[in-house]
């Protein structure tokens, strides 16, 4: 089965110079999770920028999707009710999920684990600051977060607050975001166990921003064509962030493995990442505008 996307499905023609060109972002965060603004606010902005193709993908939890699809209803946005995981690996490894069930029970369960575990990540990091000197308590981190999810941004952001960082980015650049940070035990799921989640919850698995993993070309592919052989359908080709040089290879290493070609900003709110905007990500660097992979997500969950 080939979902693959032709011609240039992230913009990175000459042309694309103007974010307002962007049609598809299929990355965003909502403060159900470690994004700034609520989720009808998301989906307001998305519908601002002129998307007309998003999915909510708040870090292991569904809190955020019935809000966005209600929102995204009224603005006439199509929707895509989605999720993003954090998976065991020694660098930074997501798996996004596409089309799930945010209702099915054992999605529901799995991200009462998966939070369980992202729990016993926030005991260990701050623990990990107290070596460093920096004296933030749960209950500091807590007061920078609008419910009961805690991450990496309320950490930093408690940081800042107390004077330890002068803002979010060196809070990360400094210590959250290290090799030392790195070490510290941080249990999660791995990626095979991230897709049968997925998987069992209806939905398309599709690795995020596989710069993340450090790997270089040929290791990546071979990573991915093992992902694969456990379920993995899409690579996020075109991202927030990414040069021509990066998309080119990605959507190389789709094309080998017969993925679907995903894209996404990444978007948390400027307050989080002040240069990452909705739908064109840093720098207008986002031009995604392949509407059909609704269609190819949707095919490819109902396999």
């Amino acid at each position: 089965m080939v979902f693959q996307t032709s011609g240039d499905p992230c913009g990175k023609g000459a042309a694309s110079v103007n974010a307002k060109m962007a049609q598809v972002d299929l990355h965003l965060h909502t403060n159900r999770s470690d994004g700034q603004h609520a989720p009808s606010e998301v989906v307001r902005l998305a519908y601002e920028a002129g998307l007309k193709l998003i999915a909510v993908t708040d870090h292991d939890t569904v809190g955020g999707i019935a809000e966005s699809a209600t929102a995204a209803a009224r603005y006439g946005i199509g929707f895509i009710p989605g999720i993003e995981i954090s998976t065991a690996h020694a660098q930074e490894q997501h798996m996004l999920g596409y089309y799930i069930d945010p209702g099915a029970p054992v999605l529901r369960e799995i991200c009462l684990h998966f939070m369980q575990l992202r729990d016993e990540r926030i005991g260990n990091t701050i623990e990990y600051l107290h070596r460093c000197g920096i004296m933030i308590t749960r209950a500091d981190v807590q007061a920078e977060a609008p419910g009961t999810y805690l991450g990496r941004p309320h950490i930093a952001a408690a940081m800042v607050r107390a004077g330890y960082a002068a803002d979010i980015n060196e809070a990360f650049k400094k210590y959250l975001a290290t090799d030392a940070y790195r070490k510290t035990p941080r249990p999660k799921p791995t990626a095979v166990e991230s897709i049968e989640a997925i998987r069992a919850a209806g939905g398309t698995a599709a690795l995020a921003h596989p710069d993340s993993l450090h790997l270089e070309a040929g290791a990546l592919s071979r990573h991915v064509g093992e992902l694969k052989s456990f379920g993995l359908a899409g690579l996020e080709c075109c991202y927030g962030t990414y040069s021509r040089a990066q998309t080119a290879l990605y959507v190389e290493i789709a094309k080998q493995h017969d993925l679907i070609v995903t894209g996404g900003s990444d978007f948390h709110g400027l307050a989080i990442k002040p240069d990452v905007m909705i739908g064109s990500g840093r720098n207008h660097l986002l031009d995604y505008n392949d509407l059909s992979v609704a269609e190819a997500l949707k095919a490819a969950a109902d396999a």
